[in-house]
């Protein structure tokens, strides 16, 4: 069962005056990553306080949630994108060339994920520069708690800003954990 898409999003901040060179993205502008999960309908965990070099793979190994899928507190998979590391609880595509249903299945489902990050970005224009320094973004949690309010109430949302593929990140060289549980998957389903 899927529990959900994961994804990390660099949001721009003014720059800080301390620990500057930490918020500068490899796309070179000052920026929170903030990484996402969410399901079908909502955004069910977000971080939103790393600066902009870090990278998605260690926001998440960062994260609280990493320990409570590996105690078992959740039934079910994350799907990620190259950029995480395969586990047997979060599940990346096979390198190429890998297995095409597998992948083509992956890439649909996780595809949630990016157009949940647009439609955000979309209906809170302030995400596309935040005028705060990185310890007042406090804003992006607010806009997250507004777009699942706006999702209960049924709200209409903007049109979808384009996320940008090229944001697909390189596999991690730490993937062999979650190998054998993709490996299950494709094998019973695909």
């Amino acid at each position: 069962m899927c529990w959900g898409c994961i994804d990390g999003t660099q949001i721009p901040v003014t720059a800080p005056s301390e620990n500057e060179a930490d918020y500068v993205n490899r796309k070179s502008f000052h920026s929170i990553n903030v990484q996402i999960i969410c399901d079908a309908a909502y955004i069910t965990n977000v971080e939103a306080k790393w600066p902009g070099s870090v990278h998605d793979s260690q926001i998440y190994w960062e994260c609280s949630l990493t320990n409570r899928f590996a105690r078992g507190e959740f039934d079910g998979y994350l799907l990620g994108d190259r950029g995480y590391p395969c586990q047997p609880s979060l599940l990346t595509p096979y390198p190429d060339p890998g297995p095409q249903r597998f992948d083509v299945a992956h890439c649909r489902t996780r595809a949630r994920v990016e157009m949940t990050l647009g439609i955000l970005k979309s209906r809170f224009q302030c995400l596309q520069k935040l005028r705060v320094t990185p310890e007042r973004a406090c804003d992006i949690v607010a806009c997250v708690v507004l777009h699942n309010i706006a999702i209960i109430r049924g709200e209409q949302h903007p049109a979808v800003q384009i996320i940008d593929p090229a944001d697909d990140h390189p596999i991690p060289a730490d993937v062999q954990d979650g190998r054998a549980a993709r490996d299950l998957i494709a094998r019973n389903y695909f």
